[in-house]
């Protein structure tokens, strides 16, 4: 990841979703003030805005606005944000330490974790239900449904219980990219089509090849989140290392082997970008950050 020009424009657009972050969020002087101090402490100044960075780039591939595409990655960034605050509790992965900083349940306490996912979450929708400008009722239905999917049992909340479950026990590969399919890949999947859906009219055939890029470079980048655990450190991954051999979880790493798992990951971002063909030039942000989710170990 050397490009000049993609690194500023990652950088500027990671300080857009911060600032919107920012201003969206309730102020931490508004009461109940610990619920909002906690919904700031667990959105702002952390994390690479993975997701808001693939909705953006979607959005160009169709001549988005920013601002529609800016409410558009705020709501998923608040999904990721809250899906990190109950995944560190206790009752699941009972992590300490989360980009760098201490969990919210740490920080706070069990009961204002819970409720700032909570919070998160019905935010998320408010905001991708409110009207966005030129977009039709019908298609911005259809994009708070695509979010809800999603995050939901068949989606984000569904790969977490099925990775709860799966402790101890061992995966074939078919199982693993199922639950990792749900658990990562959802959220990832719908940041990129919910950004396409901001701007014109793709066909058929272009949504079904840019939902190939989501879902293969998404597993990628789970591929690569099991690489980092057994092989950086906790200050570089700014959560506990190998905490997913401490607790006996099914990886990429542990069915594969190191070596096996990165050219896993090299072989989904082949098929990644195969899947941009048809688009050109105009799909070039979205090989940039495939090219940065891959490259992030190796």
């Amino acid at each position: 990841m050397t490009n000049p020009n993609f690194v500023s424009w990652m950088t500027a657009t990671q300080q857009q979703v911060e600032a919107a972050l920012e201003a969206t969020l309730p102020s931490s002087e508004r009461t109940p003030q610990q619920l909002h101090d906690a919904m700031r402490y667990s959105t702002l100044q952390g994390g690479k805005r993975v997701r808001p960075l693939l909705a953006f780039a979607a959005g160009e591939l169709v001549g988005a606005t920013a601002a529609n595409v800016g409410r558009i990655a705020c709501a998923v960034e608040m999904i990721h944000a809250y899906s990190l605050v109950h995944d560190d509790m206790p009752c699941m992965d009972d992590d300490v330490l989360r980009r760098g900083k201490p969990t919210c349940h740490v920080a706070y306490d069990d009961a204002t974790a819970l409720l700032v996912g909570d919070a998160l979450q019905t935010l998320a929708f408010e905001l991708l239900s409110t009207p966005l400008e030129g977009i039709a009722a019908a298609q911005q239905l259809s994009m708070v449904r695509t979010l809800a999917i999603a995050s939901g049992h068949a989606g984000m909340a569904g790969g977490q219980a099925i990775d709860l479950a799966s402790v101890g026990h061992e995966l074939d590969q078919t199982e693993l990219e199922f639950m990792h399919c749900m658990k990562t890949g959802a959220l990832i999947r719908a940041a990129v089509l919910l950004g396409a859906m901001c701007g014109q009219p793709l066909t058929a055939a272009e949504t079904d090849s840019l939902d190939h890029f989501a879902k293969r470079i998404g597993l990628a980048f789970q591929v690569v989140d099991d690489v980092l655990d057994v092989e950086a450190d906790t200050a570089t991954l700014g959560k506990t290392a190998g905490k997913d051999e401490a607790n006996a979880k099914p990886t990429y790493v542990s069915l594969m082997g190191l070596a096996q798992a990165k050219q896993f990951a090299r072989d989904l971002y082949d098929d990644a970008l195969a899947a941009l063909t048809p688009f050109g030039d105009k799909a070039a942000r979205l090989k940039q950050l495939a090219d940065y989710i891959v490259a992030r170990s190796f």
